[in-house]
Formats: structure tokens, C-alpha cells, sequence
């Protein structure tokens, strides 16, 4: 059960809802203004509920740069931003869409540019080498051999990422060559996250269920890369995946946020027709 704000708010010319969080009703108003069409009363309380959710599990300030790419009507909706800049549409039309499963990649030229880097690593920056998190939410696995999911290239060096190296594997890198893996197709939540410099946390989601691991590699400074969805930012390394949320950000507990992932991208699913 989510709190809820005490008083209705009427944002930009958007739907006055009493007891919906601020946050929540300034991006359903965007979204609504991208779609030029209402969401259903449903898909916005379920929207509510998961920015109440992540605000009462304290994850929502560890949000810097985050997408809910399912539950509006258009590309334009699902690439309005939760919180952080929006992100660069890069060839994504609507038959590329769809509202309960995300946007689907075709592993040659459609993804988006989040224009942020990797490098953004110093202290009080957006993604500090010692405090930062990286996540996706994978509906349709990959079907091509290799590609980002979301973050940089692949490689030596101190990257920030999700990848895939075959139909199969998926593989988490935060500012660090050495990565945690799994070898099974990637279907539900991705995340990793470091809050030190010893090690890393990962969290993978397969049809056979949950797998985590903590990789005890040091961190290092985030060279200068791009970061991207569904390829790095500066297109390359392209993904077939579907997918329907991803952020980047702060160091959180990646469990309480697959849990509100999760648990809105199943309430989408059931009201969504």
C-alpha cells in the first residue's frame, strides 16, 4: 500500500487527481502532452503507485536518468522522460511499440541516445565512480549474437554497462573490465549497482527466476563513452531485445527496485487491453 499526497494538484492543463504524488502527476501530464491523448485512470494509478513505491523504499532520489517505455500510446510517450533528460529517439517508430511489452530493438539502427557519458563519474556528478547503478527490464530476449542493452561499449576499460555476447548470455559491468554474468536468456529485470570501491553488486532475471552476485573488482574512473538503450550512445553494438524501462543513476538496493519494475510492468500488462 503507497501513501498518497494530501491535496489534488492540476499540473501544465493536465487531469486533476486528488492524493497522486507530485512527481508522479508531472510525468503523466508529459506523457499525456507527448501521446496528445488521456491515459486510463488505471494505467495512471499504477504509474503512482510505483513512484509512491519507490519513494517509500527510498530509491526514487537514486533516479537520475530513467524511461518507463510501456503503458503511454505513443514512442513519444514511452520516451518521455521519468526524471533526467530526454532521451534521443533514433529511428523507434510505432509499429515498434507496444504498450504493455516496450519498444523492440532490430539490432541495426534503432535506439536511443541518453546523452550522458560515462565519464560523469566524479564526486557530485551524475553517476559517481563509487555510487551508481545501472538498470533495464527486458520483455523479449535478444535473438542476435551481441549488444548493449543499456549503457557503453563493451571492452577494456572502466565500463558502465549491460551487454549480451551471444542469444544467451547477459553480462553487467560497473567502472570496472572485470563483469558478472549469466548464462541464461535475459527475461524480467537487469540491474547492478556499486556503493564502494571493492566490489559490485548484480541481480539477473531469467525465466528460471533470480540470480544475484557481488563481483569483488576494484573500481576505476568511467572513461569517456556514451551511454545508450539498446546500443551504446554513439550507435553501435546494436540489440534485438524489447524493453520497457531502464535507468541509471546512484547506488541503490536492486531488489526493492525490481520488485516496483516488476510489479508495474505486470499491473500495465493486466490493465492495459
Amino acid at each position: 500500500m503507497g501513501f498518497f499526497a494530501t491535496s489534488g494538484i492540476l499540473n501544465g492543463g493536465g487531469f486533476f487527481a486528488e492524493g497522486f504524488d507530485p512527481d508522479a502527476l508531472d510525468y503523466i501530464n508529459r506523457v499525456e502532452t507527448a501521446d496528445g491523448e488521456r491515459l486510463e485512470p488505471r494505467v495512471r494509478t499504477a504509474i503512482n503507485q510505483f513512484v509512491l513505491g519507490c519513494k517509500q523504499d527510498g530509491i526514487w532520489t537514486s533516479l537520475v536518468a530513467s524511461c518507463i517505455m510501456a503503458g503511454a500510446r505513443t514512442v513519444a510517450g514511452a520516451i518521455t522522460p521519468l526524471v533526467g533528460n530526454a532521451p534521443t529517439n533514433n529511428n523507434f517508430v510505432i509499429g515498434d511499440y507496444s504498450r504493455t511489452l516496450g519498444l523492440l530493438g532490430n539490432a541495426s539502427n534503432k535506439y536511443l541516445a541518453t546523452g550522458y557519458n560515462n565519464n560523469e563519474s566524479g564526486s557530485g556528478q551524475n553517476f559517481p565512480q563509487n555510487n551508481s547503478h545501472i538498470s533495464c527490464y527486458v520483455s523479449a530476449s535478444q535473438t542476435n549474437t551481441s549488444g548493449v542493452f543499456v549503457g557503453g561499449p563493451t571492452g577494456v576499460g572502466s565500463k558502465f554497462n549491460f551487454f549480451h555476447n551471444s542469444t544467451t548470455n547477459i553480462i553487467a559491468r560497473n567502472r570496472a573490465t572485470t563483469s558478472g554474468s549469466n548464462s541464461l536468456a535475459p527475461l524480467g529485470f537487469q540491474g547492478n549497482s556499486r556503493n564502494n570501491s571493492a566490489n559490485f553488486d548484480c541481480r539477473f532475471t531469467s525465466s528460471s527466476g533470480v540470480a544475484s552476485s557481488t563481483i569483488n573488482i576494484s573500481s576505476g574512473v568511467g572513461v569517456n563513452e556514451l551511454l545508450g538503450v539498446f546500443a551504446t550512445g554513439a550507435g553501435t553494438l546494436f540489440t534485438s531485445a524489447r524493453m520497457s524501462f531502464y535507468s541509471i543513476g546512484k547506488s541503490l538496493t536492486l531488489s526493492s527496485l525490481d520488485s516496483r519494475v516488476t510489479t508495474l510492468m505486470n499491473t500495465l500488462a493486466s490493465v492495459i487491453a
